[in-house]
């Protein structure tokens, strides 16, 4: 009995042993399993402190490198960070050296989704190959070189990225990068004071293209440069990362568009050197319409231009800098500037013709303008071979704010007067070159003139040819005198101002200007003066000339001023007369018998009123004493009577001293001149003085049309002989 006791007593302890060490089994396994439940919690609890180090790891020996702060506990799809920066180096190549940059991601969201690819190992649950695709949200994404030498930034990117994730045997994991894409809706690019907005680009590369970027098209909105927007914008290209085998570092774009001042123009292809940091390409202009360039717009009824222009122009870019060369502007039909009279009818324009109107185009525009209250296009070294002379310019200054443009053109023997053509009551054709300078403020209400200097070794011939006007039948039967004028000029010298509102002042200077009527001719030379057009603001039909002067048989005229209404045709002004030949006074009256020395000046009051003018208490006096001898036949004197023989002796040698007219013409041509002479005839009754008293009617009109008066002048000597015989 007490063996079978032993017996059970040893059983007892041996179970207890038994459950003891079951009880701490189950109290390891727990433990375990509560480690391996805690471990993930630890692990997400843990994760903002250990993610950059897992960064680290994961990137190491690579040449990327990555600061994460601000990271968030992570979620079943997704994590959150503060800030990522990305620093990363791309190789040297043949087309440029190492180059730094950094990506710059703020409150960023990174999401995940995992899919499996295929079926799980064998005695394992775990896939093969996992496909996951992250996806990047952040506020901005700003990357930059490590030079600065330009700057992109966007605003709201989002990046996916797709990723094969394997695992072998040894469970050691291995990555395969498959598709990154990015599509940019709006960016921003900045290079020194250049800014690109609204940048637009689908970025997709893949595994299956070699990581080589698809054609797609790029879209820049609008270039900015100082702050200021510049006329170009809306760029739009098609480009791939590929490259050409034969120049590997060239990157080219295709199907270029682009618009300049809101006008279309295109290119095939825009060719960038990485190696020099330069791009080629020829602009082609469509045609655009001359009166949408900038001060040649106008109203719809009164354009101060017509037609189109079109062009190619060779551009090569560097530095900021675009240089133009050779390029070809052409012009179209119907291609003119225009120029409007007081009724804002055409009465002069400038015909370009169909065909080239400048070649060997060259200039230099910089984007990137110093001066801030310029705008992103500075333009110089302007110069082109226009109309068979040359062009040349100044820098020019596009300033949007004001919208206005400074230049100054300096025209070289520019076959312009050829294309000259006048309208309405203007006819006529001019001839030869121009050359001069002319400073222009060019705007979008229209453009001024400051000292524009033009003349030219030409000239040419204008008629003036007013409507017909209604005749009576004595003037239908008899004929009367047209208004037609023709005026032939030569080598004008022009100094032209004229400001935004239209108003235009001209001081002009010729070698000569001839007046031809159905009536005589009268010739000007060296005639020179100012005309004002639209200074009168109470009255814009007034034309106003000022300091005109010419030669005139040998003397000279003048005019002070004279303010004329083309509306009312009237006018006065006093005509100034110096330094007149008495002969040459003479000869053009057709005296033939009359011969005489000295001079005339004086001042004769003429008052203009529908093309006919009236002259009162106009006079002309002898500047110092003269000669006048009347010339006769010894026939003549032998069949002259007593008193004729008389006066013929008294005038044959008359030596005056004093010689006095004065003249008054009413408007429908009849005129008094009286001429008062005194002196003597050493040769006559020994020399005792005489004194003449010429009173002269005649209708002057008249007389300018025969431009004679010799009979009226001879029959009036013949009577004074009378009473010279009587004395």
């Amino acid at each position: 009995m007490g063996a079978d006791r032993g017996k059970m007593d040893k059983e007892n302890s041996v179970n207890q042993q038994k459950k003891v060490f079951l009880t701490r089994l189950l109290r390891i396994l727990f433990a375990l399993l509560l480690l391996l439940a805690l471990l993930p919690a630890s692990a997400w609890f843990l994760f903002p402190w250990y993610a950059q180090s897992m960064a680290d790891r994961a990137l190491e020996g690579k040449p990327f490198h990555i600061e994460i702060s601000g990271a968030g506990l992570p979620g079943f799809s997704g994590a959150s960070f503060r800030k990522i920066k990305v620093t990363f180096t791309t190789p040297p190549d043949g087309c440029g050296d190492a180059a730094t940059y950094s990506l710059s991601l703020a409150d960023v969201l990174l999401s995940w989704h995992f899919k499996n690819n295929n079926t799980p190992g064998a005695g394992t649950f775990l896939p093969n190959v996992l496909n996951a695709t992250f996806t990047i949200e952040a506020d901005s994404l700003n990357l930059k070189p490590e030079t600065e030498e330009f700057a992109f930034s966007d605003l709201k990117p989002e990046i996916t990225a797709n990723i094969d994730i394997s695992r072998n045997q040894a469970f050691k994991l291995s990555f395969r990068p498959l598709l990154a894409t990015y599509p940019i809706d709006s960016a921003i690019v900045t290079r020194e004071k250049l800014r690109l907005e609204g940048v637009r680009f689908n970025v997709r590369l893949s595994a299956e293209n070699k990581w080589q970027q698809p054609l797609d098209t790029l879209h820049v909105a609008k270039l900015f440069s100082d702050g200021n927007q510049s006329p170009v914008g809306n760029f739009k290209a098609l480009f791939s990362s590929k490259r050409n085998p034969l120049n590997p570092c060239t990157i080219t774009l295709t199907d270029c568009l682009v618009e300049l001042f809101h006008w279309k123009a295109s290119t095939e292809s825009i060719e960038y050197d990485l190696k020099e940091k330069s791009s080629r390409f020829s602009l082609r202009l469509a045609e655009i319409p001359l009166a949408e360039l900038p001060g040649f717009k106008g109203s719809s009824s009164t354009p101060f231009a017509t037609g189109r222009i079109s062009g190619l122009i060779p551009v090569e870019f560097q530095d900021s800098t675009v240089n133009v060369r050779n390029a070809v502007i052409m012009a179209g039909k119907d291609t003119r500037l225009l120029f409007y009279n007081k009724e804002q009818k055409p009465w002069l324009s400038l015909d370009f013709g169909i065909g080239e109107v400048a070649k060997n185009l060259n200039a230099s525009v910089i984007l990137n303008s110093r001066n801030k209250k310029l705008s992103g296009l500075a333009m110089s070294d302007l110069s082109a071979s226009v109309l068979g002379g040359t062009v040349t310019s100044t820098p020019v200054s596009f300033d949007p704010s004001a919208n206005t443009t400074r230049l100054t053109l300096r025209l070289n023997r520019i076959n312009a007067l050829d294309r000259v053509r006048l309208h309405g009551d203007f006819k006529g054709s001019l001839n030869g070159t121009i050359s001069g300078t002319i400073p222009l403020v060019i705007a979008k209400k229209g453009f001024s003139i400051h000292n524009a200097h033009i003349q030219s070794p030409g000239g040419g011939r204008v008629t003036f040819a007013p409507p017909s006007i209604q005749k009576s039948a004595q003037e239908r039967i008899f004929g009367t005198q047209k208004p037609d004028a023709d005026y032939t000029f030569s080598e004008p010298d022009l100094v032209l101002n004229r400001s935004l509102n239209g108003t235009a002042t001209i001081s002009f200077n010729l070698k000569k200007l001839l007046r031809k009527t159905d009536g005589g001719e009268m010739l000007l030379l060296s005639p020179k003066g100012t005309l004002m057009l639209g200074h009168n603001r109470t009255n814009m039909n007034t034309v106003a000339l000022s300091d005109f002067s010419a030669g005139f048989l040998d003397g000279t005229v003048a005019i002070g001023h004279i303010d004329y209404d083309m509306a009312k045709k009237e006018g006065e002004t006093m005509l100034q007369v110096n330094n007149i030949p008495l002969q040459k006074l003479l000869d053009m009256q057709g005296t033939k018998k009359i011969y005489a020395t000295g001079n005339l000046r004086g001042n004769i009051p003429v008052k203009m009123k529908n093309d006919v003018f009236e002259i009162r208490d106009g006079g002309m006096n002898a500047e110092q004493s003269g000669q006048i001898i009347y010339a006769t036949t010894p026939e003549e004197r032998a069949a002259a009577n007593q008193g004729l023989r008389t006066t013929y002796e008294a005038l044959s040698n008359f030596l005056y001293v004093h010689l006095v007219s004065s003249i008054n013409m009413a408007p429908d041509g009849k005129s008094i001149i009286t001429i008062q002479l005194k002196g003597t005839n050493p040769d006559f009754q020994n020399g005792r003085p005489i004194e003449l008293n010429l009173n002269v009617e005649q209708n002057l009109l008249d007389l300018m049309r025969s431009l004679s008066i010799s009979t009226n002048v001879e029959q009036v000597i013949s009577e004074k002989a009378l009473q010279l015989q009587k004395k």
